[in-house]
């Protein structure tokens, strides 16, 4: 057989980029049994609520959209999450600013960026999925599409997050801004359907626009109900650097385990932290079949899995000892 050297290049191509295999063998074809079983599993220990709502939604034979957008509100209403919702922490301006993201089965997706005084944006981003014919709807104009829609407008910023906000500014503004524990939710229905979530208030003290990967879809989150889905929590710069949702299910297409494609995605992201920044990633996986996995670049990373009438917290596995 004779290649062109057209054939040729775009072949090669296709080789160093570890593609080939799926071009040759059809891997892509991929796609796995239903689960049989309902299952919500969601970032952090701390949103063991959330995870009991979206299992208990899904015991009412709701759907699994259903399930991640009032799972992830239980996170986007508690005071004490200090990076989600109400309460969360502001960025250098002292202003509370929220992203979220949504996709579901279908693979219908909506997502909100730097919005203001809404509380509850994962709702907002599902609005902007089935409302509308655009993916994202960002800053004042995500809030007059919020206020349009009968969301209401509030105060965001608690005593709490305003107090620790003035420490931050006193000590030292232009100190390293700190970490945050993004909720990211994934379910599948009784009818095996999948759909994921993921709300937050960002990095701390952040510059004052700043969006992250929450509310990009294929970085926070992606789902392919053929497949599964995927969701991060940490640095959201690296992880959209990466495109790490979307290369997770990809992975997992290609036959990776839940746990083998996050733990290539976190890979992916300690290649290109070539200065060794000081940074956290953690990713969950969730397959069409009910299989999970997780993965953290540093040990810390924490989740939570509901199902056969259980709701616990686990810690992740991880790449590198801090």
């Amino acid at each position: 057989m004779k290649f062109t050297r057209r054939e040729f290049v775009k072949t090669s191509a296709i080789a160093g980029s570890g593609l080939f295999l799926n071009y040759s063998t059809n891997q892509d074809d991929i796609s796995f049994a239903p689960s049989k079983k309902i299952i919500a599993v969601s970032t952090w220990q701390n949103t063991i609520k959330s995870t009991e709502k979206a299992y208990e939604i899904l015991k009412q034979k709701k759907s699994s959209l259903d399930a991640v957008e009032y799972g992830i509100r239980v996170a986007e209403d508690d005071p004490e999450n200090t990076s989600v919702g109400f309460g969360g922490l502001p960025d250098e301006d002292g202003i509370v600013t929220l992203d979220a993201s949504i996709m579901d089965w279908n693979g219908n997706a909506g997502s909100v960026a730097a919005v203001e005084n809404i509380k509850n944006v994962i709702s907002l981003a599902r609005c902007v999925m089935e409302k509308t014919k655009h993916v994202m709807i960002a800053g004042d104009g995500a809030k007059k599409f919020a206020l349009e829609n009968g969301f209401k407008e509030e105060n965001l910023l608690t005593e709490q997050a305003k107090k620790s906000y003035e420490e931050w500014k006193k000590k030292n503004i232009n100190q390293n801004r700190i970490n945050h524990d993004t909720i990211g939710m994934l379910a599948i229905d009784q009818n095996g359907n999948m759909s994921g979530g993921v709300s937050t208030s960002g990095l701390a003290y952040k510059i004052h626009g700043r969006v992250g990967d929450s509310p990009i879809i294929g970085a926070a989150l992606f789902v392919d109900n053929e497949i599964g889905g995927a969701v991060a929590t940490g640095n959201g710069e690296w992880v959209m650097r990466t495109c790490g949702a979307f290369l997770i299910v990809e992975k997992m297409r290609e036959g990776y385990s839940p746990e083998q494609a996050c733990k290539l995605a976190t890979e992916r992201i300690k290649k290109l932290n070539r200065k060794n920044e000081s940074i956290q990633i953690g990713y969950i996986a969730l397959r069409k079949d009910g299989k999970f996995g997780t993965y953290s670049l540093h040990p810390g990373f924490s989740y939570c899995v509901a199902q056969d009438e259980k709701n616990k917290s686990y810690k992740s596995k991880f790449l590198i000892e801090k």
